[in-house]
């Protein structure tokens, strides 16, 4: 099957599903669509907030962008229940741009690719997420579809193209990370002790920039600890390795 035709079906499936979708995007959706079993119920109200999920005692909640958004729910939720955090990463993107009409006008793959590692891009603003008894965090490696629309007010970065939505082609794969031992499976087997985050960022062939997140999480969750600098850049060790 083709991916315009795996569109189309989830588009009946959506449909047929009985799903509460009123003003729900339509990546988190497609993957509260995929991710359900049966037994599952959804939009649940508990203690003040909708549950994106319920299944038995576990609460899951599926976000799609910002970890900021979601803290505090997480953090009252986890109290008293488990917790799931499934959070999407497109490993492979189509753009696909529409002009005013909505009709199609281009479709192209994004050249960028993104792995597990940019989990730690948002797990930054909740790094020690992952150390309460209640915690669990699904990372998702997705293609997906980018709608883009032409807005000449905005996105002046993008030459007025500006995201309408995501829509989940596919799963390529899910990761589920129950303790904060589980991070520690990124990290490369060639990578010196200790390490810098350049080191980190080589070996993963990554930016910096992620590399430094990663390590900032990491050092929360108290996996690596700083024992001395090289020149300007502080050196790690992993005593969990």
């Amino acid at each position: 099957m083709g991916e315009r035709e795996e569109g189309r079906e989830k588009e009946k499936d959506r449909k047929l599903s009985g799903i509460n979708t009123y003003n729900e995007k339509a990546l988190h959706l497609d993957l509260k669509q995929w991710y359900a079993q049966a037994g599952d119920v959804f939009e649940a109200p508990l203690d003040g907030y909708f549950i994106d999920i319920v299944r038995g005692d576990l609460l899951i909640e599926i976000q799609t962008g910002n970890f900021t958004a979601i803290r505090s729910k997480l953090a009252r939720l986890a109290q008293t229940h488990p917790v799931r955090l499934v959070y999407p990463i497109a490993q492979e993107k189509w753009i696909v741009k529409l002009d005013e009409q909505g009709e199609r006008l281009s479709r192209r793959k994004s050249p960028a690719r993104c792995g597990l590692a940019h989990v730690f891009a948002e797990l930054v603003r909740l790094p020690t997420f992952l150390g309460g008894a209640n915690t669990s965090l699904d990372i998702l490696l997705i293609a997906e579809e980018e709608v883009r629309v032409y807005d000449g007010q905005r996105a002046w970065r993008r030459r007025g193209w500006v995201t309408q939505e995501r829509r989940l082609l596919r799963v390529v794969e899910s990761k589920l990370w129950q303790t904060p031992e589980d991070c520690l499976a990124l990290l490369p087997a060639d990578l010196p002790d200790p390490f810098t985050t350049a080191d980190l960022a080589a070996a993963l062939a990554q930016p910096r920039w992620l590399a430094q997140k990663m390590v900032y999480c990491l050092r929360a969750m108290e996996l690596i600890t700083a024992v001395g600098k090289e020149g300007n850049a502080i050196l790690y060790t992993c005593a969990g390795c």
